[in-house]
Protein backbone atom coordinates (compact mmCIF):
# COMPACT_ATOMS: atom_id res chain seq x y z
CA UNK A 1 0.00 0.00 0.00
CA UNK A 2 1.20 3.46 -0.88
CA UNK A 3 1.08 5.58 2.27
CA UNK A 4 0.92 8.89 0.44
CA UNK A 5 -2.26 10.71 1.41
CA UNK A 6 -3.43 7.94 3.74
CA UNK A 7 -4.28 8.27 7.44
CA UNK A 8 -2.19 6.38 9.97
CA UNK A 9 -2.62 5.91 13.72
CA UNK A 10 0.46 5.33 15.88
CA UNK A 11 -0.04 4.60 19.57
CA UNK A 12 2.82 5.41 21.89
CA UNK A 13 3.91 7.84 19.19
CA UNK A 14 5.24 10.45 21.58
CA UNK A 15 8.59 8.75 22.14
CA UNK A 16 10.83 5.81 21.32
CA UNK A 17 9.75 3.34 18.67
CA UNK A 18 6.39 5.02 18.21
CA UNK A 19 7.83 8.48 17.61
CA UNK A 20 10.30 7.12 15.06
CA UNK A 21 7.51 5.24 13.32
CA UNK A 22 5.30 8.33 13.19
CA UNK A 23 8.12 10.29 11.57
CA UNK A 24 8.85 7.58 9.00
CA UNK A 25 5.19 7.25 8.01
CA UNK A 26 4.81 11.03 7.76
CA UNK A 27 7.87 11.23 5.52
CA UNK A 28 6.20 8.65 3.30
CA UNK A 29 3.25 11.01 2.90
CA UNK A 30 0.84 9.73 5.55
CA UNK A 31 -1.31 11.89 7.79
CA UNK A 32 -0.43 10.63 11.26
CA UNK A 33 -2.51 10.69 14.43
CA UNK A 34 -0.37 10.15 17.52
CA UNK A 35 -2.15 8.55 20.46
CA UNK A 36 -0.09 8.72 23.64
CA UNK A 37 -0.61 8.77 27.40
CA UNK A 38 1.79 11.72 27.58
CA UNK A 39 0.07 14.47 25.62
CA UNK A 40 3.01 16.88 25.76
CA UNK A 41 5.27 14.37 24.03
CA UNK A 42 2.60 13.57 21.47
CA UNK A 43 2.18 17.26 20.70
CA UNK A 44 5.94 17.71 20.30
CA UNK A 45 6.15 14.97 17.66
CA UNK A 46 2.92 15.98 15.94
CA UNK A 47 4.17 19.55 15.50
CA UNK A 48 7.23 18.22 13.69
CA UNK A 49 5.18 16.16 11.25
CA UNK A 50 2.02 18.24 10.98
CA UNK A 51 0.04 15.47 12.62
CA UNK A 52 -2.69 15.11 15.22
CA UNK A 53 -1.91 14.57 18.92
CA UNK A 54 -4.41 12.90 21.24
CA UNK A 55 -4.05 11.96 24.91
CA UNK A 56 -5.11 8.34 25.30
CA UNK A 57 -4.74 5.55 27.83
CA UNK A 58 -4.96 2.52 25.55
CA UNK A 59 -6.10 0.45 28.51
CA UNK A 60 -9.31 2.51 28.60
CA UNK A 61 -11.69 1.43 25.85
CA UNK A 62 -13.79 4.61 26.05
CA UNK A 63 -10.72 6.80 25.49
CA UNK A 64 -9.63 4.65 22.56
CA UNK A 65 -13.07 4.81 20.97
CA UNK A 66 -13.15 8.60 21.31
CA UNK A 67 -9.65 9.00 19.87
CA UNK A 68 -10.39 6.83 16.85
CA UNK A 69 -13.62 8.76 16.27
CA UNK A 70 -11.78 12.10 16.45
CA UNK A 71 -9.06 10.85 14.11
CA UNK A 72 -11.68 9.67 11.63
CA UNK A 73 -13.52 12.97 11.81
CA UNK A 74 -10.42 15.14 11.32
CA UNK A 75 -8.25 12.98 9.06
CA UNK A 76 -10.42 10.22 7.70
CA UNK A 77 -10.44 6.56 8.69
CA UNK A 78 -6.98 5.09 9.15
CA UNK A 79 -5.67 2.61 6.62
CA UNK A 80 -2.57 1.99 8.75
CA UNK A 81 -2.39 1.35 12.50
CA UNK A 82 0.85 0.75 14.39
CA UNK A 83 0.46 -0.15 18.06
CA UNK A 84 3.61 0.86 19.96
CA UNK A 85 2.05 1.88 23.28
CA UNK A 86 3.11 -0.32 26.16
CA UNK A 87 4.70 -0.61 29.58
CA UNK A 88 7.66 -2.73 30.66
CA UNK A 89 7.05 -3.29 34.37
CA UNK A 90 8.96 -6.19 35.90
CA UNK A 91 8.46 -8.23 39.06
CA UNK A 92 9.02 -11.76 40.26
CA UNK A 93 5.95 -13.97 40.56
CA UNK A 94 6.70 -14.37 44.25
CA UNK A 95 9.07 -11.70 45.49
CA UNK A 96 10.67 -10.83 48.77
CA UNK A 97 8.62 -11.39 51.90
CA UNK A 98 6.18 -13.50 49.85
CA UNK A 99 4.97 -10.46 47.90
CA UNK A 100 2.86 -11.41 44.89
CA UNK A 101 2.70 -9.49 41.59
CA UNK A 102 -0.84 -10.27 40.41
CA UNK A 103 -1.84 -6.60 40.28
CA UNK A 104 1.21 -5.80 38.14
CA UNK A 105 0.43 -8.75 35.85
CA UNK A 106 -3.10 -7.51 35.30
CA UNK A 107 -1.91 -3.97 34.57
CA UNK A 108 0.69 -5.06 32.02
CA UNK A 109 -1.81 -7.32 30.25
CA UNK A 110 -4.40 -4.52 30.29
CA UNK A 111 -2.10 -1.96 28.65
CA UNK A 112 0.06 -4.07 26.35
CA UNK A 113 -2.24 -6.85 25.15
CA UNK A 114 -5.78 -5.66 25.71
CA UNK A 115 -4.77 -2.12 24.76
CA UNK A 116 -3.40 -3.30 21.41
CA UNK A 117 -6.52 -5.38 20.80
CA UNK A 118 -8.79 -2.46 21.72
CA UNK A 119 -7.06 -0.01 19.38
CA UNK A 120 -7.07 -2.61 16.63
CA UNK A 121 -10.78 -3.26 17.16
CA UNK A 122 -11.99 0.34 17.05
CA UNK A 123 -9.69 1.25 14.18
CA UNK A 124 -10.78 -1.78 12.19
CA UNK A 125 -14.43 -0.93 12.61
CA UNK A 126 -13.77 2.21 10.57
CA UNK A 127 -11.13 0.72 8.29
CA UNK A 128 -13.36 -2.02 6.89
CA UNK A 129 -15.92 0.62 5.86
CA UNK A 130 -13.39 2.19 3.49
CA UNK A 131 -13.53 1.51 -0.21
CA UNK A 132 -10.83 -0.95 -1.22
CA UNK A 133 -7.81 0.39 -3.06
CA UNK A 134 -7.13 -0.65 -6.64
CA UNK A 135 -5.47 -3.87 -5.48
CA UNK A 136 -8.34 -4.73 -3.14
CA UNK A 137 -6.52 -3.78 0.05
CA UNK A 138 -8.19 -1.71 2.75
CA UNK A 139 -5.48 -1.45 5.37
CA UNK A 140 -2.70 -2.81 7.56
CA UNK A 141 -2.45 -3.38 11.31
CA UNK A 142 0.99 -3.70 12.91
CA UNK A 143 1.27 -4.65 16.58
CA UNK A 144 4.43 -4.58 18.68
CA UNK A 145 5.47 -7.79 20.36
CA UNK A 146 9.01 -8.18 21.76
CA UNK A 147 11.93 -10.56 21.63
CA UNK A 148 10.93 -11.22 25.25
CA UNK A 149 7.89 -13.15 24.05
CA UNK A 150 10.33 -15.95 23.22
CA UNK A 151 13.28 -15.06 25.48
CA UNK A 152 11.58 -13.64 28.56
CA UNK A 153 13.99 -12.93 31.38
CA UNK A 154 13.62 -13.35 35.14
CA UNK A 155 10.95 -10.94 36.33
CA UNK A 156 9.38 -10.62 32.87
CA UNK A 157 6.56 -13.14 33.18
CA UNK A 158 3.90 -10.44 32.83
CA UNK A 159 5.67 -8.58 30.02
CA UNK A 160 6.50 -11.76 28.09
CA UNK A 161 2.92 -13.01 28.46
CA UNK A 162 1.54 -9.72 27.12
CA UNK A 163 3.88 -9.75 24.15
CA UNK A 164 3.31 -13.44 23.53
CA UNK A 165 -0.40 -12.72 23.27
CA UNK A 166 0.26 -10.01 20.71
CA UNK A 167 2.38 -12.41 18.66
CA UNK A 168 -0.19 -15.18 18.91
CA UNK A 169 -3.09 -13.11 17.62
CA UNK A 170 -1.35 -12.07 14.39
CA UNK A 171 -2.28 -15.14 12.36
CA UNK A 172 -5.90 -15.59 13.49
CA UNK A 173 -6.52 -11.87 13.04
CA UNK A 174 -4.98 -11.97 9.57
CA UNK A 175 -7.14 -14.94 8.64
CA UNK A 176 -10.29 -13.31 9.95
CA UNK A 177 -9.65 -10.02 8.17
CA UNK A 178 -8.54 -11.49 4.84
CA UNK A 179 -12.04 -11.13 3.39
CA UNK A 180 -11.92 -7.41 4.25
CA UNK A 181 -8.56 -6.85 2.57
CA UNK A 182 -6.78 -6.04 5.84
CA UNK A 183 -3.37 -7.46 6.73
CA UNK A 184 -2.06 -7.99 10.27
CA UNK A 185 1.58 -8.43 11.33
CA UNK A 186 3.64 -7.99 14.47
CA UNK A 187 7.18 -6.78 15.00
CA UNK A 188 9.17 -8.29 17.87
CA UNK A 189 11.97 -5.81 18.59
CA UNK A 190 15.05 -6.70 20.55
CA UNK A 191 17.15 -4.09 22.36
CA UNK A 192 16.65 -0.59 21.01
CA UNK A 193 18.03 2.80 21.90
CA UNK A 194 14.86 4.12 23.50
CA UNK A 195 14.42 6.42 26.52
CA UNK A 196 14.18 3.37 28.79
CA UNK A 197 17.57 2.10 27.61
CA UNK A 198 19.12 5.56 27.75
CA UNK A 199 18.33 5.74 31.47
CA UNK A 200 20.54 2.74 32.24
CA UNK A 201 24.13 3.10 33.52
CA UNK A 202 26.78 2.95 30.79
CA UNK A 203 28.23 -0.32 32.09
CA UNK A 204 24.80 -1.95 31.96
CA UNK A 205 24.28 -0.85 28.38
CA UNK A 206 27.73 -2.13 27.42
CA UNK A 207 26.90 -5.53 28.90
CA UNK A 208 23.67 -5.63 26.93
CA UNK A 209 25.35 -4.67 23.67
CA UNK A 210 28.00 -7.36 24.19
CA UNK A 211 25.23 -9.94 23.77
CA UNK A 212 24.14 -8.66 20.34
CA UNK A 213 25.93 -10.56 17.52
CA UNK A 214 25.60 -8.14 14.60
CA UNK A 215 25.34 -5.23 14.34
CA UNK A 216 26.93 -5.03 17.78
CA UNK A 217 24.89 -2.07 18.95
CA UNK A 218 21.43 -1.18 20.14
CA UNK A 219 18.79 -0.88 17.47
CA UNK A 220 17.96 2.53 16.08
CA UNK A 221 14.23 3.29 16.56
CA UNK A 222 14.11 4.46 12.95
CA UNK A 223 14.95 0.88 11.90
CA UNK A 224 11.76 -0.21 13.61
CA UNK A 225 9.84 2.52 11.79
CA UNK A 226 11.34 1.51 8.45
CA UNK A 227 10.27 -2.09 9.01
CA UNK A 228 6.74 -0.95 9.82
CA UNK A 229 6.73 1.06 6.59
CA UNK A 230 8.00 -1.95 4.62
CA UNK A 231 5.25 -4.15 6.04
CA UNK A 232 2.68 -1.59 4.87
CA UNK A 233 4.21 -1.47 1.41
CA UNK A 234 4.83 -5.21 0.96
CA UNK A 235 1.42 -6.75 0.35
CA UNK A 236 2.57 -10.35 0.76
CA UNK A 237 3.56 -9.83 4.39
CA UNK A 238 0.60 -11.04 6.42
CA UNK A 239 0.04 -12.97 9.64
CA UNK A 240 3.73 -12.84 10.52
CA UNK A 241 5.75 -12.02 13.63
CA UNK A 242 9.09 -10.52 12.59
CA UNK A 243 11.98 -10.35 15.07
CA UNK A 244 14.12 -7.26 14.68
CA UNK A 245 17.03 -7.88 17.01
CA UNK A 246 20.45 -8.19 15.37
CA UNK A 247 20.31 -11.98 15.99
CA UNK A 248 20.39 -11.55 19.75
CA UNK A 249 18.80 -13.95 22.22
CA UNK A 250 18.11 -12.59 25.67
CA UNK A 251 19.89 -14.41 28.52
CA UNK A 252 17.91 -15.54 31.59
CA UNK A 253 18.96 -12.42 33.53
Amino acid sequence: MDLSGQTAIVTGGGSGLGAATARVLAQAGARVAILDYDLSKAISVSQDIDGLALQVDVGDAAQVEAAVAETTQKMGAARCVVNCAGIGLAARIVGREDKLSIDLFERVIRVNLIGSYTVMSYALREMIKLDPLEDGERGVIINTASAAYQDGQVGQAAYAASKGGIAAMSLPAARELARSGVRVCAIAPGLFNTPMMESLPAETTQAIVANIPYPDRLGDPREFGELAKHIVENKYLNGEVIRLDGATRLPPR
